[in-house]
């Protein structure tokens, strides 16, 4: 039985507009409403090219971002809230994920059509791992000790084994990969697949496909995120501006959103119950996820090219790489409002 979901819509004859001290420098409305607040704009260096995925290394207070234009990973220190250290030569980087349990941080050389692992703790590239195609978003699957890596442009989900750094499987996925995710009580992997609008299972001790979940209202599912609180699985189609919210005990798509223009990556906030959706365009769509409910709270206008964002789960502040602020590299530092 579909569930009600309530969505709450601010409609902008009933909405005053405020602008925050920081924000007001910027030139970056505010809604005065906000749940969250810009607190601080950070200097990343390098060349004001493109920024991708961000992954927190919660143990170490390190951010890894990767900075897809420079070919590199920028280590940012978000207690001291600084930058303190660069991976070179990631040819092209575009995830980035970091794994706690097996102290490694893995990211796609898509450049070199490969996977990167390094060690957080000397910063030094430990291994390449050849995957073929287009690697792009990273999952892993801690049972079967195996990397997923999403080959966007190719249509296939490539496997490593971490234990030995080899691929060991390349999962045909019928269409065009985007982001891949894992489910902690499944213990599957899932996949969008955006050229077929759906969302594919994956049974990491057989490396096969079980199932395929079409997901109707999407349109170019790229970005993907699992709460496995509420068992929620939340879609961001870049093709149609839409968050689609996907209920895991269903299997069924129950409700869709607009969010800001071509929208990417995901973070959630399980403290606050904060689902965030980051656009290409500049805003970022904030929702409240409760046991059966998810209702959108707003839109907030981040900066340009804002489609990354991360949540720092002790600190409740979000981070935003942005390739070009006022002509320098930046990222921007958002807080709960108290």
């Amino acid at each position: 039985m579909r569930r009600a979901y309530a969505v709450t819509l601010l409609a902008m004859s009933a909405v005053t507009t405020a602008l925050s001290g920081a924000a007001r420098a910027q030139g970056m409305p505010v809604q005065a409403d906000a749940p969250i607040q810009n607190v601080a704009d950070v200097p990343l260096g390098g060349g004001t090219t493109r920024l991708d995925y961000a992954s927190l290394d919660s143990g170490r207070h390190l951010l890894f971002i990767a900075h897809l234009g420079d070919s590199e990973v920028i280590v940012f220190d978000v207690q001291a809230s600084r930058v303190v250290g660069r991976v070179a030569d990631v040819s092209s980087v575009h995830g980035v994920l970091v794994v706690p349990e097996l102290n490694l941080v893995y990211a796609t050389a898509t450049g070199k059509s490969e996977v990167t692992a390094i060690d957080p703790a000397t910063l030094t590239v430990i291994a390449h791992v050849p995957t073929g195609g287009y690697p792009d978003g990273l999952a892993y699957a801690p049972d079967a000790h195996k990397l997923y890596v999403s080959d966007e442009m190719g249509g296939n989900e490539a496997v490593i084994d971490v234990r030995t750094n080899k691929r060991v499987a390349s999962i045909a996925l019928g269409g065009e990969a985007g982001n891949t995710q894992y489910d902690p009580v499944t213990k599957r992997i899932f996949v969008n697949v955006q050229t077929r609008n759906q969302l594919v299972e994956i049974d990491p001790a057989t490396d096969r496909i079980v199932a395929r979940y079409d997901v109707p209202g999407a349109k170019g599912n790229h970005g993907l995120l699992i709460d496995p609180e509420h068992r929620f699985a939340f879609i961001a189609c870049e093709g149609n501006d839409m968050l689609v919210v996907f209920d895991m005990r269903t299997m069924r798509a129950v409700s869709s959103f607009p969010v800001g223009d071509d929208p990417d990556v995901l973070a959630y906030d399980p403290g606050f119950h904060y689902l965030y959706v980051a656009s290409e365009s500049g805003p970022v769509s904030v929702f409240r996820v409760a046991a059966a409910t998810v209702t959108k709270i707003g839109d907030i206008r981040v900066g340009p090219n804002a489609h990354v964002v991360v949540v720092d789960p002790a600190t409740h502040r979000t981070y935003f790489p942005l390739k070009n602020l006022d002509g320098r590299t930046a990222l921007r530092i958002f807080e709960p409002r108290q």
